[in-house]
């Protein structure tokens, strides 16, 4: 997704909703932290994840799947689309809201879309283990766009993740920063 393509997302759903705040919380966050085209990795998906503030059952994500989320005739129409999510979607290192970079641009028509801080997404994908969450961490580690010394202090912020699954990040987080990238 392009930028174009997420100021878009951001703005639709902040309209849908009648909010001028979002949270975002997948892939396409990394458009508040890089300025530059997002790696291809990252580029490639067709869905901004985007969460309400405040929506604690999850009716407010229902909206966003609803009216332009996968199938609908936004995404029928633009070709991407808006997944609805919830803040409890992703599994995040202690103080995440803290580091949340904001996103407003003069296409998101003064929706700010609050966007997980890039060590933070790339723990959240991590733990997510999908081949694609490993293609996507493995490229924002070739790029140098995260520290490992960040994302090692992150891993020991994660709680209730047990220690065989942490074991298991702090190994992929040697085995990206040491190879050669050829995922």
């Amino acid at each position: 997704m392009n930028r174009e393509a997420f100021d878009h997302a951001v703005r639709a759903a902040g309209a849908i909703l009648g909010e001028n705040e979002l949270l975002v919380i997948g892939s396409q966050a990394l458009h508040a932290s890089i300025s530059t085209d997002l790696p291809s990795e990252a580029a490639r998906s067709v869905e901004a994840d985007i969460a309400a503030l405040d929506d604690p059952h999850d009716y407010k994500a229902d909206l966003i799947d609803g009216a332009i989320g996968e199938a609908s005739t936004f995404h029928g129409t633009f070709g991407y689309y808006a997944q609805g999510v919830s803040k409890t979607t992703a599994v995040l290192p202690h103080g995440w809201e803290n580091r949340l970079i904001r996103y407003e641009t003069p296409n998101t028509n003064g929706v700010v879309a609050w966007c997980l801080e890039i060590h933070d997404l790339w723990i959240s994908k991590a733990i997510a283990s999908r081949p694609k969450d490993i293609e996507f961490c493995a490229a924002l580690v070739a790029h140098n766009y995260v520290k490992t010394n960040t994302l090692d202090r992150r891993l020991t912020d994660l709680a209730d993740i047990g220690e065989e699954k942490r074991a298991q990040l702090a190994r992929l987080i040697q085995r990206l920063t040491e190879s050669d990238h050829s995922f």
